[in-house]
C-alpha cells in the first residue's frame, strides 16, 4: 500500500461538481492499494499516518502531528500510485488492485483512522471522477510503502 501525503492549508473533494470532503489545516491523503495488501498493511500505515509529525513547533522544526495541530485528514483513493512505468509510455496499473480487493481495503483504511483519532476525517469516493483542489503547506510531500518499513 502506498501513500502520498500533503501536508495542506485546505483540501476539497469534488464530484459531480459537489464537494464530497472537505477539510481545513491537516493532510491530504492518497492511497494507492495493490494486491498484496492486508490489514496489516493498513493497520501499519495508519499508525504511521495519525502520529507523523510534519507539523512546525514554536521554533520551526516539524516535531508536531496533525492530531496535536488539531487538523483534519482527507482519504482519497488513488490506484495511479502503483503505475508502473519502466516500458513504453503508456503506465501500467497491473499492480493496482482491483476492485473487489482495493474497495475493503480502502473502507477499513477509512474505519481504522475514524476509530484511532478523534479528529475529523473525510474521503473522495471509491472509483469516482474526483476533482482535489488545495493549498499545499510547505510544500511538505511524503511518500509511503508498506512495503518498505
Amino acid at each position: 500500500m502506498r501513500l502520498i501525503i500533503q501536508r495542506v492549508r485546505n483540501a476539497q473533494v469534488d464530484v459531480n461538481q459537489l464537494t464530497v470532503g472537505q477539510i481545513e489545516k491537516g493532510l491530504l491523503v492518497l492511497i494507492g492499494i495493490e494486491d498484496s495488501d492486508t490489514h496489516e498493511d493498513v493497520n501499519y500505515l495508519v499508525g504511521k499516518l495519525i502520529n507523523m509529525r510534519i507539523f512546525s513547533d514554536s521554533e520551526g522544526k516539524m516535531n508536531i502531528s496533525v492530531e496535536d495541530v488539531q487538523g483534519g485528514l482527507l482519504l482519497v483513493s488513488q490506484f495511479t500510485l502503483h503505475a508502473l512505468t519502466a516500458k513504453g509510455n503508456r503506465p501500467s496499473f497491473i499492480q493496482a488492485a482491483r476492485p473487489e480487493k482495493a474497495i475493503p481495503l480502502y473502507e477499513y483504511f477509512i474505519q481504522k483512522t475514524k476509530e484511532s483519532t478523534l479528529i475529523p476525517v473525510e474521503t473522495g469516493i471509491f472509483g469516482e471522477d474526483m476533482q482535489i483542489s488545495m493549498t499545499c503547506d510547505g510544500p511538505v510531500t511524503i511518500f509511503m510503502d508498506s512495503k518498505n518499513k
